[in-house]
C-alpha cells in the first residue's frame, strides 16, 4: 500500500539541526548560479538518505516540486525534522511505500503520476556503502543485500520511470568512484556500482534522443552524518547542484560527471554553467 504525505514544519528543529560542513574555499555555493526549475517536478529516490538530502535541498532551492518516496512514516518524520530549517515547504511531498522490486516501483510510479501529474525528472540516489571482507569471504546474505537487492532497486526504478519522462527532463544516477576504481574489501560494492554504470550506458544507448540519461561518479561525500571528513571531499549540496545543472542543460545527456574531489567538482559545476569560472 502506498500512502502520500505532505511536508510540514517540524517543532523539533534544534534536535536535528543540520551541521554546517566546513567548506574548502575552492567552492563557495553562495556564488552558485541556481537555475529556475519552478516548472519541473522531480522524484528523488533515496532522497531521505545522507547524499539525497543535498539533492532535495538543491531542487527545493531551484523552485521545483519535489517528491520523495520513503519506505516508512518514521523516516519521513525524521527527514522533515532534518529539513525544518527551510521553513514551510509547500513544494515538498512524500510518498510512503516500497519501490525496491519491479512491481513495487511500477506501482509507485503510477501512484505518483495519478496523484501529482507528469514527472519531468528522476534522481536515483539509492544504496549505501559496504566494506570489510575479501570476495572469497562474503556470505550469500552479503551478496543478496548489497548486490542483488541494490541493483534490482535501481533497475526497477529505471524501468518504471524512464519511459514516462519527456525529452526535456532527465533520469540521473548517483554513483560512487567504486564504479571505476577497485577497493580491497569492497568487492560487492565495486561490482554493484560497475554494473549500474553500465546500466547508465545501456539506458542512454536504448533511449537515444527520446530521454536524457546521465550519472555522477563521486568520491567520498561530506554529509550531515559525517563528523570526520577531509576538506577536499565533495559535499552533498554540491552533488545536488550538479543534478540541477544536468536537468537545466538540454545537452547534458549520455554523460558521466566525475567529481572525486573539490577540484573536479568545481570543474563539473563550471562545465554545467552553475558556478562562475
Amino acid at each position: 500500500m502506498i500512502a502520500t504525505r505532505r511536508s510540514n514544519r517540524s517543532h523539533f528543529a534544534n534536535m536535528y539541526a543540520r551541521k554546517d560542513c566546513e567548506m574548502n574555499d575552492i567552492i563557495d555555493l553562495s556564488k552558485a548560479n541556481y537555475p529556475d526549475l519552478s516548472n519541473r517536478r522531480v522524484v528523488i529516490a533515496g532522497g531521505t538518505g545522507d547524499v539525497g538530502e543535498g539533492i532535495v535541498r538543491a531542487w527545493l532551492k531551484a523552485g521545483a516540486h519535489v517528491i520523495v518516496p520513503s519506505r516508512s512514516d518514521s523516516k519521513v518524520e525524521t527527514f522533515r525534522d532534518v529539513l525544518s530549517d527551510l521553513g514551510q515547504l509547500e513544494k515538498l511531498d512524500f510518498v510512503v511505500g516500497s519501490y525496491s522490486g519491479f512491481d513495487e516501483a511500477q506501482e509507485m510510479a503510477e501512484h505518483i503520476g495519478e496523484e501529482y501529474g507528469e514527472v519531468t525528472d528522476v534522481i536515483a540516489s539509492i544504496g549505501g556503502w559496504w566494506q570489510g571482507k575479501s570476495l572469497w569471504d562474503i556470505s550469500p546474505d552479503d551478496w543478496q543485500r548489497y548486490f542483488i537487492d541494490m541493483t534490482t532497486a535501481h533497475a526497477a526504478t529505471a524501468r518504471a520511470w524512464v519511459p514516462r519522462l519527456s525529452q526535456k527532463g532527465s533520469y540521473q544516477l548517483i554513483l560512487g568512484g567504486s564504479a571505476v576504481e577497485p577497493i580491497a574489501g569492497a568487492s560487492i560494492i565495486n561490482m554493484q556500482q560497475a554494473a549500474l554504470l553500465m546500466m547508465r550506458h545501456v539506458l542512454s544507448l536504448e533511449a537515444g534522443e527520446k530521454h536524457r540519461i546521465a550519472a555522477q561518479i563521486l568520491g567520498p561525500v561530506i554529509t550531515r552524518a559525517r563528523s570526520r571528513y577531509k576538506d577536499d571531499w565533495v559535499s552533498n549540496d554540491e552533488v545536488g547542484l550538479v543534478t540541477l545543472g544536468i536537468a537545466a542543460d538540454p545537452g547534458a545527456t549520455d554523460r558521466d560527471y566525475t567529481s572525486q574531489d573539490k577540484t573536479q567538482m568545481r570543474d563539473t559545476l563550471q562545465g554545467l554553467g552553475v558556478y562562475p569560472q
